[in-house]
């Protein structure tokens, strides 16, 4: 083991993992590097902060491609900030290293969903696959969630605090935050009155591909 990784915990990405050394891996897909990868679930990673600019070199594809993955990786390795958004968008970090960025489990499900139920048993398959396995995570206080809705997973949009949801104006209050009445009324809740968008409790806000209805869920530390 070299220095490198002896103090960081990281190999270099020249590297193969361990056991990895004779299983050739297979050719990086052709890309187009000038632009950002669109993921569908996940509009704005760089807005939400799932993805930063880095120089960091990818540990999969060996690129340096200016950006890097910085939300939760789920992989028998730590992987953590050495993914490029390009190895996750078309597969290749989940072919290759078996990483997935978001726990099936926490698509869609539950009662306590900010905007209505939630609709797991509605999403494709191939849908959770594609936000599991293609689409930048983020993370959460908690386990985080992925909010569902119109028989699909919804697109993630980021935290959001009081201040935000109060620039919303009536479409917050189509969130059903489990409050009645206007937005000014709801300064009578100390949840929503401790909501902050930069610490503990959060609002993790969606918005449904089909109807644009906004969902979401509240968590703290």
């Amino acid at each position: 083991m070299n220095l490198f990784r002896k103090l960081f915990g990281k190999r270099e990405p020249h590297e193969e993992a361990q056991g990895e050394k004779n299983i050739p891996r297979p050719p990086v897909p052709s890309r187009d590097y000038t632009q950002l990868p669109h993921f569908k679930y996940h509009p704005d990673p760089l807005a939400t902060e799932s993805i930063c600019t880095s120089n960091e070199r990818c540990i999969c594809c060996g690129q340096t491609t200016g950006y890097i993955y910085t939300g939760p990786v789920y992989a028998e390795e730590e992987l953590n900030e050495q993914i490029c958004p390009w190895c996750i968008a078309d597969g290749y970090a989940h072919e290759c290293l078996d990483a997935t960025f978001t726990d099936e489990d926490g698509i869609g499900g539950g009662n306590d969903w900010i905007g209505g139920e939630s609709e797991r048993d509605g999403v494709p398959e191939a849908v959770i696959q594609e936000i599991v396995n293609r689409t930048p995570g983020f993370s959460g206080w908690q386990q985080e969630r992925w909010w569902a809705h119109c028989g699909d997973a919804a697109a993630f949009l980021g935290r959001v605090g009081k201040a935000e949801l109060l620039a919303l104006g009536e479409e917050a209050e189509k969130i059903n935050y489990g409050l009645t009445g206007k937005l000014e009324d709801w300064d009578t809740d100390p949840l929503f009155n401790a909501l902050d968008r930069n610490g503990s409790p959060t609002f993790y806000l969606f918005r449904c591909l089909h109807c644009g209805r906004l969902g979401g869920y509240a968590d703290c530390d």
